[in-house]
């Protein structure tokens, strides 16, 4: 089965490919069927040429161990750049100049959105541009977390995080232990709903240069609406990346693959995180 996830559609691997004369499913590499298993016809049954080793492919392979290498790489640079824009940014204070948080928002995600992209259609992954879009990230996450504590305090910034990481342990268990298992409607539905909302954000904000918004993505009651929804679509783009991580290690995709994976995991967590941190500081306002 193809995937429609355009970070994972670019590696055939990622996905259920085919499926033998029995219904069983195929995957490349040691998941494939063994020649003549399969056929139709006994009479062209075979069983492979003796001290014929079953072909593999070139190169360390992809594991669960190198998912989480390269997922702690994205995430702690993520984490750093934050951490270091809101040490040098100023504190939000009365009648403070904003333009240096402003500017990290700014610049950051944008250049975020254009890696992300990037990174999403590229047919060779690059370890590079997935590096460069943590740091981005974490430019306009950092930016965004600290106006959302000079405005809200509370501990906020703190209880998403917090959050964020409980939304993934939580999700990975039930992905486990109630072995969910991913349609292609399931897919077809959280791809096209994630592209739903980056075009209604980009039309909110050329809306918003012209002073003319919805309020989509703000801190009143619609923006309660958006955030929850964009939420529960960030849980579902884990299980997402789960099931396409769990075809890549079946399917022995090479080890570089690993960081097109730490890449997808990093975007939903950062979504996550925007959507649940916009939350809690609607309800703390209210």
């Amino acid at each position: 089965m193809q995937s429609n996830n355009p970070v994972f559609r670019n590696n055939d691997g990622f996905s259920k490919t085919s499926y033998n004369a029995y219904g069983n499913a195929t995957y490349a590499g040691n998941g494939a069927a063994h020649s003549g298993y399969g056929q139709t016809d006994p009479s062209q049954w075979s069983v492979g040429t003796p001290g014929t080793a079953a072909p593999t492919q070139a190169g360390a392979p992809m594991t669960i161990d190198s998912v989480v290498q390269k997922g702690a790489m994205s995430i702690g640079l993520v984490i750093l750049a934050a951490a270091v824009t809101w040490l040098v940014t100023p504190d939000v204070t009365e009648n403070v100049d904003l333009g240096p948080l402003s500017a990290a928002i700014v610049v950051g995600g944008g250049a975020a959105f254009l890696l992300s992209l990037v990174n999403s259609f590229k047919r060779v992954v690059s370890p590079a541009l997935v590096l460069l879009f943590a740091i981005a990230e974490g430019v306009a996450l950092g930016g965004f977390s600290k106006l959302i504590d000079g405005y809200y305090g509370g501990g906020l910034v703190v209880q998403a995080v917090i959050g964020t990481f409980a939304a993934f342990a939580g999700t990975l268990a039930a992905y486990r232990f109630f072995n969910i298992r991913v349609g292609n409607k399931f897919r077809t539905f959280v791809v096209a709903a994630m592209f739903g909302m980056v075009g209604l954000s980009l039309m909110e904000l050329v809306l918003g240069l012209f002073g003319s918004s919805f309020g989509l993505f703000g801190f009143g009651g619609l923006g309660i609406v958006t955030a929850v929804a964009g939420l529960a679509l960030g849980v579902f783009m884990l299980i997402l990346d789960f099931d396409m991580v769990e075809n890549g290690i079946a399917n022995r995709l090479p080890e570089a693959e690993s960081w097109r994976a730490a890449f997808a995991i990093t975007v939903s967590l950062v979504w996550i995180y925007t959507n649940l941190l916009r939350l809690l500081a609607i309800l703390q306002n209210n």
